[in-house]
């Protein structure tokens, strides 16, 4: 039995590197802004492969040059108390979870997958880090990302690279991309319902920017915007006490 042994201490080794080296990546970004994400480095491969010329699209922004009305549509859209919590919703988590499990129970063909419940800091550990794959065990090391995360990061520090790297359109990232492209504006002069249309377009990007992505997202985005904009000034974008 002692031979068993060795690939399981070999495996738990490599799993420990690479929870090392996340923690040192992250920790470099108090101070560096990411280069690019995983998501963001898999989107340019399916777009442009070899090609030196690409049409993906990414402008670096300060967070004190967004759009307050921006930060809280997009509150509003994806964690409405992000800087209250630490890094998870165990509520939501659990209402996925029961989705999950009926769809599971219910005799879906589809491949596991887990629904809901991310919360800001969840989306920019998965988008940061990881493959677009869905399985519990992604879901585990996306929760362990997200400890190292809020453990090293303040939150207006997760906020803003949350804003510079998650896609808001076919090889649109950040919010200094997404403002020029959909409404030739900086970022800092987005108003109300522009900022509440791009944070309407959150859950279903493509779909946003090119309607040939909408067959299976189910979202009414003229509804949401409007949703978001009666609850925009609910929002508070306090800054998280620092650690």
């Amino acid at each position: 039995m002692r031979w068993l042994l060795y690939p399981v201490k070999c495996l738990l080794a490599g799993f420990v590197a690479m929870q090392i080296f996340f923690a040192l990546q992250i920790a470099l970004w108090i101070n560096l802004d990411p280069s690019s994400t995983a998501f963001q480095r898999a989107e340019r491969w399916r777009l442009c492969s070899w090609h030196w010329t690409c049409s993906v699209q990414s402008k670096w922004v300060p967070y004190d040059k967004i759009s307050n009305n921006l930060k809280r549509a997009v509150l509003v859209s994806e964690d409405d108390i992000f800087f209250q919590h630490k890094g998870v919703r165990v509520e939501d988590m659990q209402k996925a979870w029961q989705k999950n499990q009926q769809k599971s129970q219910s005799g879906s063909k589809s491949k596991t997958a887990l629904r809901g419940g991310s919360t800001i800091t969840q989306q920019l550990a998965k988008n940061l880090f990881l493959s677009s794959e869905q399985n519990y065990l992604r879901k585990g090391q996306e929760l362990i990302i997200t400890g190292l995360l809020e453990l090293t990061l303040s939150k207006q520090r997760l906020f803003e690279i949350y804003l510079n790297s998650v896609e808001w359109g076919e090889g649109i990232f950040g919010i200094g991309a997404a403002s020029q492209h959909y409404y030739a504006v900086s970022s800092a002069g987005l108003d109300r319902e522009q900022a509440a249309a791009l944070a309407s377009a959150l859950p279903a990007p493509k779909c946003f920017d090119k309607q040939q992505y909408c067959r299976k997202a189910n979202i009414h985005f003229p509804t949401r915007q409007e949703f978001i904009l009666e609850n925009m000034d609910r929002v508070a974008l306090a800054p998280y006490p620092k650690r």
